[in-house]
C-alpha cells in the first residue's frame, strides 16, 4: 500500500490504479496530518499477490505545492515508484482550465471507457459532418474540419464531461442563411464568410464567458427556444428533400422551399428518389429494431448498442458501395465527388468591415442558439451523474472552439444533443474522449475521404432528415396554451416567424416576444389586499381565504420587484384604493416579495408618501429584505416616512389596530366550535 502525508490540502483517499505487473497488486493514496514541524513527504510501498513486501518503505521529499499525476510501474527487478509528474499552472488560470482537474485523476481505465465512447461518436460524427456541411451550404470537407481542432479546444476548456461538439443541424441551418442573404457566388468567397462567421461567433462567445455574461441567454425562455427548433427543423427537413427527389429547389423559408419543391417536381430523378427512401428506410430501422434483434440474439446490451448507433455509417458504406458498383452516378444521382485529403488547413478569417458589419447580427444569434443547446444537453447529462456544469466557463470552451475551428477551415460549431446522449451512453468519463474522437477524424481525412468520392448526396440528406425530425416537438403548444397563454403567444410567434420568414427573424421575433411580454407583465404586477388568517399570524388573499381585515387599514402585498417599468402602475393602484375607503388611515406595502426597488420606484415611493399626507394616511413597510433595506437607509425615504417599518406583517398590523388579534382568536374559537362534532338532537344544517 502507499500513502502520501499531506500533499496537498484537501486531498482525500482515492484508488488510483492496478498495476499491470506480477509483482504489484494495487495502488492506494492517502492523505494524512502533516507532521508539524517536517517536510510535507510521501512515503511507498507495495504489496504482491502473496501479501508480503516487494518494495520498501522508502520516502521522497517533494516541493509544496506540488501534486501527484501519475505513478509509473518500469516493470519487475525497478523501484514500484516511478516519477512525480509536475504541474505548475499560476492561480488565477486554474478556473479557466478545466482539463487540469480531470487529467490529474486520469488513468488507464478512464483512457479505455474514452476510447470507446471515441471510436462510437466518431463513426457517427463522419457522416454527420459531411451532410450538416452540406446542409450549410458548404463543401463537405468543412464538416470535417469543424469536428478536429474544436474537440480539442474544448476539451481543453469545457467543464462537460460527455458534450460533443462540431457541427449541428440547426446552427448549419442558421449559417446557410447568414451566408445566403450575402448574394455571394464564388465558392471561395463562401468559404471565406463561413470561417468569419465562426471567428465573429467565437469571440463573442468568448467575451460574454471571460465578462461572464451568460445570463443574458436567459433572455431567450424555452418555451421560444422549443418552438424555435421544432420550426427550424421542418425548414431543415423540407430543404433536404431537393437532393432525395435529385432537383433544383431554393429558398430560406418553409414556404419558399415548398414552393420551389413543387416547381421542380416533375424533375425528380427516380434513383436518388428510391435510394434516399432507402436509406431513411434503412436508419429508421437500425434506430428503433436493430439493437432490439441483436440482444435476442446472444448479443451483449452495450455492444448491441454501439451497433446500433452506427447506422449512419452503415448507411453511407451501403449506398457508396451501390453507387460505384453500378455507376448511379452515370442515372443522374448527385454524388459527394472528390473531398479534399489532408489535414484541415490553416485558415484566416476575412477583416473586411463591411462583411464584419454584415454577419455580426448572425453570429450573436448562431452564438445564443448554440449555446443554449448546448448548456441544456450538457446540464441534463451532467446530472444523471451528478456533476456540475459552469456556464460562463462553458461560453468560453465554445468560444474556443468556434475560434479553432475558424483556424482550421471550419465554421460554426456547438455541442449536439444526439451525440453527446451517444457520448454519453457508450461511457465516455472525461472530455479526452472528444480528443480521441479529433484525432480519429483527423485519420479519416488521410485516409478515408478518397473512398467518400461516390457518396451520394441523397444518403447525406437521409442522414439529416432521420436525425433531426425527432427534435419536432409540437406538444409545448398545448403544454404552454394550458398553462400560460402568454408563454403559447411567444411560442406560436417564433414557429410563424421562423416557417414563413426564416430562422434568424423568427429567433429574433421569439426573442422581442418573450421579452415584450416579460416587460407587459412586470409592469403589472399582481398586488393583493391581505388580511389575517384567524388562529395564525399569517396574512393571506382575501379573495381567496377567509380572513379578518380591518377598515382602518388597507394590506397590500407586492409580488413583483418595484422598477421604472411597474412602479406608475403601483401608485395608481394604491390611490384607487384609497379613494373607495374614505375610512381609511394606514396603507401598509408587504415587501416580502420585493427584491429590488430602483431609482425610479424610490421616487414613486416617496410621492405616494407625500400624496397619502395631505390625504390624513399615513404609509408603512412590513417585511422588507435585508438587501432592500440596505438601499433603503442609503436614501432619505425613510427619514421623511410618514408611517413605520415594520419586521412582520403580524406586528404592522397588530400595532396599527390592536383590536384585530383579538377579532382574529374570536373568529378562531367560532370556527374550532363549529368544525366539532354536532351534538345530540341538534339539526346539522
Amino acid at each position: 500500500m502507499f500513502w502520501i502525508k499531506h500533499l496537498m490540502p484537501g486531498w482525500r483517499s482515492s484508488n488510483v490504479c492496478e498495476s499491470r505487473t506480477q509483482s504489484v497488486r494495487c495502488l492506494v493514496f492517502r492523505a494524512d496530518i502533516q507532521v508539524p514541524g517536517r517536510e510535507p513527504y510521501v512515503r511507498v510501498g507495495a504489496l504482491g499477490k502473496s501479501g508480503s513486501p516487494v518494495a520498501p518503505g522508502r520516502v521522497y521529499q517533494i516541493e509544496v505545492g506540488q501534486r501527484m499525476a501519475n505513478l509509473d510501474w518500469p516493470g519487475l527487478g525497478r523501484d514500484a515508484v516511478g516519477r512525480l509528474r509536475k504541474m505548475r499552472v499560476p492561480a488565477f488560470l486554474e478556473p479557466y482550465l478545466p482539463c487540469l482537474e480531470w487529467g490529474r485523476r486520469y488513468n488507464s481505465d478512464t483512457a479505455t471507457n474514452d476510447g470507446i465512447a471515441a471510436l462510437v461518436v466518431m463513426i457517427m460524427l463522419i457522416p454527420q459532418s459531411l451532410a450538416y456541411a452540406m446542409l450549410a451550404g458548404l463543401p463537405p470537407e468543412m464538416g470535417l474540419y469543424a469536428s478536429i481542432l474544436p474537440l480539442i479546444g474544448y476539451a481543453l476548456f469545457g467543464t462537460s464531461n460527455t458534450l460533443a461538439v462540431g457541427p449541428v443541424a440547426v446552427v448549419s441551418l442558421m449559417t446557410a442563411a447568414a451566408i445566403g442573404q450575402l448574394g455571394l457566388t464564388s465558392p471561395d468567397q463562401i468559404v471565406l464568410a463561413a470561417i468569419t462567421l465562426a471567428f465573429l461567433s467565437g469571440i463573442f462567445l468568448l467575451a460574454l464567458g471571460v465578462f461572464k455574461l451568460g445570463f443574458l441567454a436567459n433572455f431567450l425562455s424555452h418555451p421560444v427556444i422549443a418552438g424555435f427548433m421544432t420550426a427550424s427543423v421542418l425548414i431543415i427537413a423540407a430543404s433536404q428533400f431537393r437532393h432525395l427527389l435529385g432537383i433544383q429547389a431554393h429558398g430560406h423559408s418553409l414556404f419558399e422551399i415548398v414552393g420551389s419543391l413543387f416547381t421542380h417536381l416533375s424533375e425528380t430523378n427516380v434513383l436518388t428518389l428510391l435510394l434516399g427512401m432507402s436509406a431513411i428506410a434503412f436508419l429508421y430501422w437500425v434506430r428503433s429494431d436493430l439493437k432490439r434483434l441483436l440482444i435476442a440474439n446472444g448479443w451483449q446490451p452495450r455492444a448491441a448498442g454501439i451497433v446500433s448507433k452506427a447506422g449512419p455509417f452503415g448507411a453511407v458504406i451501403i449506398t457508396t458501395l451501390l453507387t460505384w458498383l453500378f455507376g448511379l452516378d452515370d442515372y443522374g444521382v448527385a454524388i459527394v465527388g472528390t473531398i479534399p485529403t489532408g489535414f484541415p488547413p490553416l485558415s484566416a478569417p476575412s477583416f473586411d468591415p463591411a462583411l464584419w458589419s454584415d454577419l455580426v447580427g448572425s453570429a450573436i444569434l448562431i452564438s445564443i442558439i448554440g449555446f443554449l443547446e448546448s448548456i441544456s444537453v450538457a446540464q441534463t447529462l451532467a446530472a444523471k451523474r451528478r456533476q456540475r456544469i459552469v456556464p460562463d466557463q462553458e461560453l468560453i470552451g465554445l468560444g474556443v472552439a468556434n475560434l479553432t475551428s475558424a483556424a482550421s477551415g471550419g465554421y460554426p460549431v456547438t455541442g449536439g444533443f444526439s451525440r453527446s446522449v451517444v457520448n454519453f451512453d457508450a461511457g465516455a468519463e472525461t472530455p479526452a474522449a472528444g480528443v480521441y474522437t479529433a484525432i480519429g477524424i483527423a485519420i479519416s481525412t488521410l485516409a478515408l475521404t478518397p473512398l467518400l468520392f461516390f457518396l451520394p448526396k441523397a444518403t447525406l440528406a437521409a442522414i439529416i432528415v432521420v436525425a433531426v425530425l425527432s427534435l419536432v416537438d409540437f406538444s409545448v403548444l398545448t403544454r404552454t396554451w394550458s398553462y400560460s397563454k402568454t408563454d403559447f403567444t411567444a411560442v406560436a410567434a417564433t414557429i410563424l416567424t421562423t416557417l414563413w420568414l426564416g430562422v434568424e427573424v423568427g429567433i429574433s421575433v421569439g426573442a422581442a416576444v418573450s421579452i415584450g411580454l416579460f416587460l407587459y407583465k412586470t409592469s403589472r404586477p399582481h398586488m393583493a389586499e391581505v388580511g389575517l388568517v384567524p388562529g395564525t399570524e399569517h396574512f393571506r388573499n382575501i379573495e381567496r381565504v377567509r380572513v379578518i381585515t380591518s377598515l382602518e387599514i388597507l394590506t397590500l402585498r407586492v409580488d413583483e420587484s418595484l422598477y421604472f417599468a411597474n412602479a406608475r402602475f403601483l401608485e395608481d393602484s394604491v390611490y384607487n384604493r384609497v379613494a373607495d375607503q374614505p375610512e381609511l388611515q394606514h396603507v401598509i406595502l408587504m415587501c416580502s416579495a420585493v427584491n429590488e426597488i430602483d431609482s425610479s420606484a424610490l421616487e414613486s415611493l416617496e410621492e405616494m408618501n407625500r400624496r397619502l399626507l395631505s390625504s390624513g394616511v399615513k404609509l408603512h413597510l412590513s417585511e422588507v429584505k435585508g438587501p432592500v433595506m440596505d438601499r433603503l437607509k442609503r436614501a432619505h425615504f425613510l427619514d421623511d416616512l410618514t408611517g413605520m417599518v415594520f419586521l412582520s406583517q403580524f406586528q404592522a398590523a397588530t400595532t396599527l389596530d390592536p383590536t384585530l388579534a383579538e377579532r382574529a382568536a374570536v373568529a378562531a374559537r367560532i370556527r374550532e366550535v363549529w368544525a366539532g362534532p354536532v351534538p345530540s338532537g341538534m339539526d346539522a344544517s
